[in-house]
């Protein structure tokens, strides 16, 4: 490799080493010194000797500093493309050379300059736009609580409001699309096509391509027509399952606690990641320098390990006199530095594990909650006083093995499809048509049982919080009870989570919505409130990637609390039939409509 130094500041100017040794001012032989070896301390060495040596460069050029290294400086000025004001230079040997051949060397470089100014527009952005960005998920939090708390009470029309309003908001984005489209319409350059145009950092760019616009209408028409067929040939399911949300909606009416136990299972995860990160880090930076031996002739120590400090005094550099010891990677050579991938590995494992038992942890908690309240016969007289409290402590003190038990099992499937990431990556220069194929496939079907053991596992963590007994034998209880209620699973449980979906969607389409119009500055009230910004979509994707989140937290612990129910429903049809003896426990409500036929 090429001899590599710290320098305190970039060249400025052209320079050779002979041009600089052969002056009469000293202080350009001073200048140049900065830019050679820090050994290097006879500045009456014959040049060509220094050159030899590598001691110093043969010339240096006007450059700019650039991901903490020295860039030629090359600009264009009227079409010409130069380094400083010179279309030429010299190369140090005797030859001059053009500017343009410099070119192919800093092509990679003007994309981590591009990379690196759309970074700091986005960070600019950020900064005169954060707080408004943390009102806009102040909103998404009030709008989704009284969504919530409005499902309590009106579930029925809530949720036949939230269809329409889902269906108005995305026929909304489809004419606001079509409006833009028909605008464009011959302007000047507004017909060139995404492929030709590439990439560009200034994504405004794109918004004034009719292509653009296009392909944003067809995606919401495809989704709009989407939802309205599902709702259509689910009309009637419906119902069933509105009668199902008005229960939950009751349920947690009397735990409230229960929508603010995401925030405890968040703030876990957060603990988990910081874990990982930081292990990461450590193991990833406990690498040492590592120096080879580099020489141009025939050498037998070409390639060997050697410490610079002792470099010149080893038998080395007697035997092969322009060999010299240079810094070559990170790494180590001792069984540590061999093994280290395998540590990043377990190191992935542990992070698994840890978030899934966090998140089992949290199923368990609110699944007990909401059990209670089931089995409750005269609710919510039998309920205990804290049910949250109360779930949270028997998951702690009776179940930490079988939730152990179940992140492993989900842990292990996980890191296997890392593990078969990390190959197709390594693989990817491959010509093996088979072995693409082969890993595909094991892609796909580690995706699929991933799927699978999640659905199970949040299942028997329900039967863990009403029997209390161990992983292997609920999760086989819960497989069983499902399968016995498939048509109910599959309809019931289904139409209950596109329902909720819905309803993010709503929640993040509206303050979505305001988001656009504030800080394009379309709302006349507020026009010169919103801040000037270098790109409005990072403000509006960050209000509506965190809108999302919050949504999905509140959300969460009704799709919980919907899936409890459920199952508790279905034991309940198994245990009781309804005579005095054995009364069920679902409430006159529920049953009125989900036993209608039986």
């Amino acid at each position: 490799p090429p001899t590599q130094i710290c320098v305190s500041q970039c060249p400025d100017r052209y320079l050779t080493y002979l041009s600089a040794y052969g002056s009469r001012a000293p202080a350009e032989l001073e200048y140049y010194r900065q830019f050679c070896v820090p050994e290097f301390r006879n500045p009456q060495k014959a040049p060509i000797e220094v050159l030899k040596d590598k001691e110093c460069p043969a010339m240096i050029m006007p450059s700019t500093p650039l991901a903490r290294r020295c860039f030629p400086a090359i600009r264009a000025k009227k079409g010409v493309i130069m380094v400083g004001n010179e279309t030429t230079y010299d190369d140090g040997l005797g030859h001059r050379r053009n500017v343009t051949e410099l070119l192919e060397g800093a092509k990679k470089a003007n994309v981590v300059l591009e990379a690196r100014q759309l970074a700091m527009k986005i960070f600019e952005d950020y900064t005169v736009s954060w707080y408004w960005i943390i009102i806009g998920l102040v909103i998404a939090m009030v709008v989704s609580l009284i969504f919530i708390v409005l499902l309590r009470f009106l579930a029925g029309i809530m949720v036949w409001v939230m269809i329409v309003m889902v269906i108005l908001v995305l026929g909304y984005g489809i004419f606001h699309c079509y409006t833009e489209y028909a605008k464009l319409k011959g302007e000047e350059g507004s017909d060139i096509s995404l492929k030709d145009l590439g990439f560009q950092t200034d994504l405004r760019v794109y918004l004034y391509l009719r292509q653009t616009w296009l392909a944003f209408m067809i995606i919401l028409s495809v989704v709009e027509v989407v939802i309205i067929l599902l709702l259509i040939f689910l009309r009637k399911r419906i119902l069933i399952a509105i009668a199902l949300i008005k229960e939950a909606s009751r349920a947690v009416g009397h735990i409230m606690m229960s929508l603010l136990y995401p925030l405890w299972t968040f703030f876990l995860l957060c603990l988990c990641i910081a874990y990982w990160a930081s292990t990461a880090v450590f193991l990833s930076t406990s690498d040492e320098a590592v120096y080879k031996v580099f020489n141009e002739t025939e050498c037998q120590f070409s390639g060997q390990t050697c410490k610079p400090e002792t470099f010149n005094t080893s038998n080395v550099t007697k035997l092969c006199p322009d060999a010299q010891c240079l810094f070559a990677f990170y790494g180590g050579e001792t069984a540590y530095h061999k093994y280290l991938i395998v540590f990043q590995f377990f190191n992935v494992f542990m992070f698994f594990w840890l978030a899934n038992f966090v998140i089992a942890l949290g199923q368990v908690t609110l699944a007990g909650a909401f059990a209670s309240y089931y089995w409750a016969f005269r609710k919510p007289d039998d309920m205990p006083a804290f049910p949250l409290f109360s779930a949270f402590g028997r998951a702690l003190r009776y179940h930490t093995g079988s939730l152990a038990f179940g992140a492993l099992i989900l842990a292990i499937v996980q890191v296997i499809r890392v593990i078969l990431e990390y190959l197709d990556h390594r693989l990817k220069a491959a010509d093996s048509k088979f072995a693409k194929f082969l890993l595909g496939c094991l892609k796909c079907c580690f995706w699929c049982l991933e799927k699978f053991i999640k659905f199970l596992n949040r299942n028997a963590y329900i039967m863990i919080a009403i029997y209390g007994t161990n992983f292997c034998t609920s999760a086989r209880n819960a497989f069983f009870l499902l399968m016995r209620n498939i048509i109910r699973v599959a309809i019931l449980d289904k139409v209950t989570d596109f329902l909720f979906f819905l309803g993010k969607l709503l929640i993040v389409g509206s303050v979505g919505v305001l988001a656009f119009f504030f800080f394009t500055r379309r709302i006349k009230l507020v026009e010169d409130t919103a801040p000037p910004l270098n790109y409005y979509w990072v403000p509006i994707l960050t209000v509506i990637v965190g809108s999302y989140l919050i949504a999905h937290g509140f959300f969460s612990v009704y799709g919980m609390c919907v899936d409890t129910l459920f199952l508790c429903f279905c034991e309940d049809l198994e245990r009781n039939d309804g005579s005095p003896e054995r009364p069920y426990y679902m409430s006159p409500e529920l049953s009125e409509i989900l036993l209608k036929g039986n």
